[in-house]
């Protein structure tokens, strides 16, 4: 679930042509984005994101339709190398979002709607304001070709937004399954679910930290009357996203505390290789629109510092396994108006 398309029916999405190399492109980057350098751009029109790292560092997975992938109607998951060749679907059909490696780059970990058939679902009604669908996804893993597909889920309505952790042992997911969006965790072949969070409201995106101890996850615990609202939303299928903090708390759903509170959409958050910082995406200084930038904060919420300066749209940045570069999804540099891309650039410290 990106909030990437909370914005998408306001942007004309068109496609274009990929170039035959991926030379360093200096003039994607803001000067005042000191921690970024030697950026390159991986995909060219349409609509693509959530691009995650193998462990090997040398892959990515991604979603995507649109633009060079045209005759895709809604997103399916794609692998390609970590400079942009060689890309190869992954997905067979449905809705599909949120794709991770298991250890060792040879499964990919997605969630689809494939069981209710390969066409996609349709999109939700934006005519009272902008809701995310929850779609019926399952929790799915193949191998990275598409073949020997696993269901790892089945329960009805919302099973998504799963990531692994370092180690490969436990997979972290948000489902509906007791009435409410909360937070899982489960053994790699589906078993062994376990809830990790327990207040009323959207629980999700969460991804574990380098050591595996810790997960940091986006939040919405909404009280009274928009509670109620919340609750209703939710038994229409939907979710209103527009406040979202980032949360922290011990791999067993313990010890979980809040580290934003500033009325802003803040999601897509990831760990820096420290340990100690988390990179997320925000719109913190334009609340009400579509300008989402990359930010670093302490885990304890303390040392907020901006990453990016683009006056569009940047999100769900994950670093490398080294922690030497940078992978993140944007509308810079797009050639029409409203293109989302997956770029790639050094890390500086």
């Amino acid at each position: 679930m990106r909030i990437r398309t909370a914005f998408a029916f306001l942007l004309p999405m068109a496609s274009a042509c990929a170039p035959a190399h991926l030379p360093v492109q200096d003039n994607l980057l803001d000067p005042r984005e000191r921690h970024l350098a030697h950026a390159r751009q991986l995909t060219f029109g349409g609509e693509n994101a959530e691009a995650y790292w193998s462990d090997d560092g040398k892959w990515l997975t991604f979603q995507a339709h649109g633009g060079e992938r045209a005759d895709v109607a809604c997103d399916q998951i794609y692998t390609m190398r970590a400079d942009g060749k060689d890309v190869r679907r992954v997905s067979d059909g449905g809705r599909t979002t949120c794709s991770y490696f298991y250890p060792g780059g040879r499964r990919v970990l997605y969630s689809s709607t494939r069981a209710a058939g390969p066409a996609c679902p349709p999109e939700p009604d934006f005519s009272q304001g902008y809701v995310w669908g929850l779609y019926d996804y399952d929790i799915y893993v193949s191998d990275r070709d598409g073949s020997h597909v696993q269901r790892l889920t089945d329960s009805p309505g919302y099973d998504a937004e799963a990531t692994l952790s370092p180690d490969g042992t436990r997979i972290v997911f948000t489902s509906v399954r007791d009435g409410d969006l909360e937070l899982y965790a489960m053994a790699p072949d589906g078993s062994d679910v376990k809830r990790l969070t327990h207040t009323p409201g959207y629980d999700g995106g969460a991804f574990f930290s380098p050591d595996g101890k810790h997960i940091v996850y986006r939040a919405q615990h909404p009280q009274g009357e928009e509670l109620a609202t919340y609750q209703r939303l939710l038994g229409e299928g939907k979710v209103h996203p527009t406040r979202l903090d980032l949360w922290v708390m011990d791999a067993d759903g313990s010890h979980a505390r809040q580290i934003t509170d500033n009325g802003a959409a803040n999601f897509a958050p990831y760990f820096h290789p420290d340990g100690k910082r988390i990179l997320f995406a925000s719109n913190v200084e334009n609340p009400k629109g579509r300008d989402f930038d990359l930010y670093l904060i302490g885990i304890d919420g303390s040392g907020l510092e901006r990453v990016t300066w683009s006056p569009e749209f940047d999100s769900f940045p994950m670093f490398s396994p080294d922690g030497k570069r940078l992978v993140w999804a944007s509308n810079r540099h797009g050639a029409k108006r409203g293109d989302t891309n997956i770029f790639v650039a050094d890390w500086v410290e």
